[in-house]
């Protein structure tokens, strides 16, 4: 994420100026009114792999305030995007119009905005566009000239008066929900960026449509009911929820030995003993995987919570993000590495980053880590957890950052049940009715760039944004 820029610009009242002028007998230039649309747009490239490569763009408001908006460019090289967030932009068309989605069209001057992308390239570069337009004026970093008349001062004195501009309000833009994290390293993350889409409206079709070949975005339209795993055996797959109530009931997705796999907006719930593997998400020996945006629980009123896991990654899963979704009502939430006799295939993989994730009533495993190091646990909402939150067991690093814990006796801890210790960094954290948690060690270094909200604001931010209807399907 880009830091924001934020510029003003001060306003002089051009009636004082020429009142004050003419009664000194000097002929002025005045300037006419007029509604000023001005800024500065930043754009960047945070990831690029063949073929794809993620965007992001900060709008820098320097005129009056917007109340929506919509920026425009043209990519020089025929680039397209077919993912956004925090702006609705068409897909497959090199013409981009980006607009702002409902909850920041409003920028106050001097503020900012921000959104970004998932986009193509098929050329030998991926050049960054030249120009770029705000409802319908150029960003040049400037205001639009003003016209000017003149004419002669009258000798008529009249008392110099004075405006005075109410102050205006720079309002931060939420959090940027593109993807960050382990999920941007190894070559990025991508999905079925560059293949067809397709819609399927039944659980036969949708097990179809993630078992076949090629790059392919398959939107689930609809809540399947269903007594064994939809498996994915076929990696470069985008798996997307329409709406807000799209997913599976009953039985979960497992990604095994597949790489560059993206699921989102997915409600997975109630997922039964012997239902195939057992967990709402599985990634068996998967890479590159980004879990970002879905709702995933049990309804531990019914007996049904037998299960083990919410999202659980073992057998050398690597390169993953999880990121922002609602995971809530279940014991053993997430899980990092299966076994503690499992090193020779583990260490050195299981590499993670779990944030911005509201995690209530989830009572342990949120995650518990085996051989993972550095796995990256920053800026999650965690409420109501009866036992434990994160645990660093066996040659696990765990790196715990700016979070909120609330209701939470133990926000983290070193080893677990038989399992030996691993090592755990715990800084700039926020607790409310909890405890202080146990650290020790040292933990490996963070690759990849990553803004971190103050945890103080992590609450509202997550319960915000987090789950399924957030993005745009």
């Amino acid at each position: 994420m880009l830091p924001l820029r934020r510029r003003r610009v001060a306003l002089i009242s051009a009636a004082t100026a020429a009142v004050t002028l003419a009664a000194a007998g000097i002929v002025t230039a005045v300037t006419a009114a007029y509604a000023a649309t001005a800024c500065s747009v930043n754009y960047s490239v945070s990831a690029q792999w063949p073929g794809g490569f993620t965007g992001n763009v900060t709008i820098n408001n320097i005129g009056d305030p917007l109340n929506g908006w919509t920026l425009a460019w043209t990519f020089p090289a025929g680039q397209t995007v077919n993912q956004s967030w925090g702006a609705r932009i068409p897909v497959g068309t090199s013409s981009i119009s980006a607009t702002n989605e409902t909850w920041n069209g409003s920028v106050a001057s001097g503020a900012s905005v921000s959104f970004g992308f998932n986009g193509t390239w098929n050329n030998s570069s991926n050049p960054a566009p030249t120009s770029f337009t705000l409802n319908g004026t150029v960003c040049n970093g400037s205001t639009q000239p003003p016209t000017t008349t003149t004419r002669p001062a009258t000798t008529t004195t009249r008392p110099a008066t004075t405006t005075t501009r109410p102050a205006t309000t720079t309002t931060s833009p939420p959090t940027q929900t593109g993807l960050v994290g382990w999920a941007t390293q190894g070559g990025g993350t991508t999905g079925g960026a560059g293949g067809p889409t397709v819609t399927v409206t039944s659980l036969s079709a949708f097990m179809s449509a993630v078992a076949a070949s090629g790059p392919q975005v398959v939107r689930v339209s609809g809540m399947f009911t269903c007594s064994d795993d939809v498996r994915v055996t076929a990696g470069n797959k985008t798996i997307l929820g329409v709406g807000t109530n799209s997913g599976l009931n009953g039985c979960g997705i497992n990604i095994s030995d597949v790489s560059n796999v993206i699921v989102r907006n997915m409600r997975i719930a109630n997922v039964q003993a012997g239902n195939g593997n057992g967990d709402a998400i599985h990634v068996d020996n998967g890479t590159r995987i980004w879990i970002d945006h879905n709702d995933l629980s049990s309804n531990r009123n019914n007996g049904t919570d037998f299960y083990d896991g919410l999202v659980d990654m073992t057998h050398a899963a690597d390169f993953i993000t999880v990121s922002w979704n609602f995971l809530h009502d279940h014991i053993k939430c997430s899980l990092i590495g299966h076994s503690d006799s499992n090193a020779g295939e583990d260490v050195g993989h299981l590499r993670i980053s779990y944030h911005h994730n509201f995690v209530s009533n989830c009572d342990s495993r949120n995650p518990r880590v085996r051989f993972g190091n550095p796995v990256h646990v920053f800026n999650n909402y965690y409420v109501n957890i009866a036992d434990y939150a994160v645990a660093s067991t066996i040659q696990g690093g765990v790196l715990v950052e700016g979070n909120y814990f609330e209701n939470v006796p133990d926000p983290f801890h070193l080893g677990e049940g038989s399992s030996p210790a691993g090592t755990l960094v715990a800084r700039n954290n926020f607790f409310v009715n909890s405890g202080t948690g146990q650290t020790g060690g040292s933990v490996n270094g963070i690759p990849y760039s990553y803004s971190l909200d103050a945890a103080s604001s992590v609450k509202s931010i997550v319960t915000a944004g987090a789950g399924v209807g957030k993005i745009t399907t």
